[in-house]
């Protein structure tokens, strides 16, 4: 069920923003927003045509088995036929002989009760239980069972069957988390929210699954048409085909009477001289990527599920950012390949799903190299000339060289799908991993970038490649904000990159921030619009109200939902009585969406934040509350809800909040920090100092808490230590343009006015129009 090796969720707490005077530049758009709202209009219709046919019903995957005879039989026994299935003595491949395991003193037994497979294992309350297995989940590399809990839940036991032989490593019980100490009461226990099939694992593993989430009794009753991943898990409900097919009127019909077509395959050839196939038609569809990405991306679910929609209009994307990728986009936590996958020069040039992986088996369609030569020719790069490797050895596939596995659960390899060159030499620089010393981990990175070098490989692109700007952004240094923005607006980039550059520049605003917004707010692509939208936190909810009137009722889910977050501080009483329907309308579906997921801790975090800035503090704690009971290891909600209590003068409950947080994650930088900030208010300095100092000395990414502390030190007395604090700061994030103005004037104010004058210098190299920075030098020099 894609459980995860790391505690690190997908929905970090917001950033906070800086307040920056901009130039409304905004005002220049008006003449754009005219035509895209006719055009975001006219796409709306023609998505409610193309998915006027998802009522139709779903007919199972056995009334395809005529028609589409070697397709079925492709089908079966594959990885999605197998995905979920009764258990019986053949679809059961552990051993339910009375074996036993042991994990953390706690002895679980596997053993047969008649035909029922029966598990004794530590229940919710942590003593030993019996449950039957309801349902087998999965076949290879491990196999998961599911177990049934009250309120309608069924559970993936953590405790799974390793499938790989013996040979392997595997024919063993095998637990999820074998190097931690996961209790009753943990979230990642089997019993928790992160390992409830409901929510977690049902809509990937059957077909037209139907959640059913009752918030009020904290209930499923989730249905499915198909147990395993059928035919119509993929191309929709089947009944308007087999209408068309009975009544002999398939021909000309859309689709096939299906709610979307599949068949982005294509046909490739080559171009004379050029050793790269091309399409011969361009790409006019996303819908099969779109369709694998429901089910092979790291997202999150947007209310039902519409067959021919775009994935935005039913699942929120995460981007390649910290912590689940490396600055340059290869992964890092379990990602399911789409992230990656769209990031690829392979996509960009209108290579699908189906042209590598035969869709019914899930099988390559060619085994090893085969497959790339299908578009790139042997004779070119199948050859020891072009991959430098004996013919017969793992280096000679191209796969091992561009597409480099990262071992999950322990026992699951999966390969990047962003298929890019090796590049020791950014592994030098900012410490991304290299396929070349992934398997050459004797050897470093300067070995490895030597050994190109003798082949004649020349990275002429080191010092500007995207990943650097990315790098250097996470690590403070404002001089990578221009070329974040250059990657935003380059129409050539891939859209997930651009998308990402909009969100860093967001996270800063400023007048480049404001310019690449004023470029690419109505993109077409809606993932660009959607973190687009995400970075306007910077500007005053009005003029983010003016820039986003014409997305309000976006086709797109994920858009309007980010349009409903960026708004939700506009009070309704102050606008225009129809802008003021027409965002109540918004404002409802979002807690209407958000409600049918109110079972995941994250989603109430978010909840929480949104009925906060709704003017609803009633509302916003009860949903902190509930994110905390469901998982109380979710730090950002107590930090959301402590600064929601300190807001409302209820310093001591917020306080004793934080304090349960660092019970928790004693060395959470953020639960620190914010400790160290409520002291300093409450007037502790000693205490507010060693919080903000323990803050300090934990932080990897990112400059504030250090500065922060650096700024505190200053306050409360002591100068030097706060510029000592600054200058260690600096030398980690060089030409940090805060750093650097601080040290200025507190120099300055030390009598040290050369070194101030030497740092407005850097200050006025880095940004030569800022007059303050001018100014300052001047009055320096007097």
């Amino acid at each position: 069920m894609g459980a995860h090796n790391s505690r690190k969720l997908p929905w970090p707490c917001p950033y906070w923003q800086r307040a920056v005077n901009v130039t409304p530049l905004e005002f220049q758009l008006v003449d754009q927003v005219a035509a895209r709202v006719h055009y975001f209009r006219f796409i709306a219709v023609l998505i409610a045509l193309a998915t006027a046919n998802t009522s139709a019903a779903f007919v199972g995957s056995g009334a395809c088995r005529d028609c589409h005879s070697q397709e079925y039989e492709n089908w079966q026994g594959s990885h999605h036929d197998l995905a979920m299935q009764l258990p019986s003595a053949d679809t059961v491949l552990g051993d339910f002989n009375n074996a036993r395991f042991v994990y953390n003193g706690i002895t679980s037994t596997f053993y047969r009760d008649g035909d029922k497979f029966m598990v004794r294992t530590d229940g919710e309350s942590g003593a030993l239980e019996n449950f039957e297995v309801a349902y087998v989940f999965g076949v290879y590399p491990l196999q998961q069972y599911l177990l049934p809990l009250s309120r309608g839940r069924l559970q993936a036991l953590n405790i799974a069957w390793d499938a790989r032989p013996k040979a392997a490593g595997g024919q063993r019980w095998y637990h999820l988390y074998p190097e931690e100490n996961i209790v009753a009461d943990d979230p990642l226990h089997w019993t928790g929210p992160y390992h409830n099939w409901n929510t977690r694992c049902a809509e990937c593993h059957s077909t037209n699954v139907v959640k059913n989430y009752n918030a009020i009794t904290a209930s499923f009753t989730t249905t499915f048409d198909e147990i395993d991943v059928g035919c119509e898990s993929c191309h929709g409900p089947g009944e308007q085909h087999i209408e068309l097919v009975t009544a002999d009127k398939l021909d000309g019909a859309a689709n096939g009477g299906f709610p979307t077509d599949l068949s982005q395959r294509g046909s490739w050839a080559f171009q004379g001289d050029d050793p790269i196939a091309r399409r011969t038609q361009p790409l006019d569809s996303d819908a099969q990527i779109d369709n694998c990405a429901r089910c092979h991306s790291r997202r999150g679910t947007l209310g039902d599920y519409h067959y021919g929609a775009d994935l935005l209009d039913t699942h929120r994307l995460s981007l390649p950012q910290t912590p689940l990728y490396h600055p340059d986009g290869q992964i890092l936590d379990e990602v399911y390949v789409y992230g990656s996958f769209v990031q690829s020069k392979m996509h960009m040039a209108g290579v699908v799903c189906s042209n590598c992986h035969e869709p019914h088996s899930m099988q390559l369609r060619l085994p090893d190299n085969a497959v790339c030569s299908q578009c790139h020719a042997p004779a070119t790069y199948d050859t020891p000339a072009h991959h430098h490797h004996p013919v017969t050895s793992s280096g000679a596939l191209c796969a091992n060289c561009h597409m480099p596995e990262t071992t999950y659960m322990g026992v699951d390899p999966r390969r990047d799908h962003s298929m890019r060159v090796p590049r020791p030499d950014l592994s030098m620089v900012i410490g991304v991993p290299n396929a070349c010393n992934q398997c050459h981990q004797e050897e470093d990175a300067n070995w490895s970038l030597a050994a190109l070098r003798e082949w004649g490989v020349r990275f002429r692109d080191t010092a500007t490649h995207p990943a650097r700007a990315f790098h250097s952004f996470e690590s403070g240094d404002d001089r990578a904000i221009p070329k974040l923005a250059e990657i935003a607006a380059d129409t050539n980039s891939p859209p997930i990159w651009r998308a990402t550059a909009m969100e860093a520049l967001g996270r800063v605003g400023g007048r480049d921030a404001m310019q690449t917004v004023a470029t690419i707010l109505y993109d077409d692509d809606p993932l660009i619009r959607t973190s687009t939208v995400r970075s306007l936190a910077f500007l005053p909810p009005p003029q983010r109200l003016q820039l986003l009137t014409p997305l309000l009722d976006d086709p797109i889910t994920a858009v309007r939902l980010e349009v409903a977050v960026a708004l939700a501080p506009v009070p309704l009483e102050q606008i225009a009585p129809a802008q003021a329907n027409q965002l109540a309308a918004l404002f409802a579906e979002y807690e209407r969406i958000m409600g049918m997921h109110a079972d995941m801790p994250s989603v109430l975090m978010q909840l929480g934040i949104f009925r906060l800035a709704r003017g609803n503090p009633v509302g916003a704690e009860k949903a902190y509350r509930d994110a905390i009971a469901l998982n109380y290891q979710l730090i950002p909600a107590y930090l959301n809800l402590a600064d929601l209590l300190r807001r409302e003068e209820r310093e001591d409950e917020a306080r004793g909040l934080l304090k349960k947080a660092l019970q928790v994650a004693p060395d959470n930088g953020a639960a620190l920090h914010a400790l160290g900030l409520l002291e300093t208010r409450s007037g502790d300095e000693t205490l507010a100092l060693e919080y903000l100092r323990r803050a300090a000395a934990v932080e990897t990414t990112g400059t504030r808490h250090r500065f922060v502390y650096a700024i505190a030190l200053h306050d409360l007395g002591q100068p030097g230590k706060a510029i000592e604090q600054l200058q260690a700061l600096l030398r980690a994030s060089p030409n940090n343009q805060e750093v650097l103005l601080a040290l200025a004037n507190y120099s300055a104010a030390q009598g040290q006015r050369d070194r101030a004058r030497g740092y407005v210098q850097q200050l006025i190299k880095l940004s030569p129009g800022n007059p303050n920075y001018q100014q300052l030098y001047q009055q320096l020099t007097q």
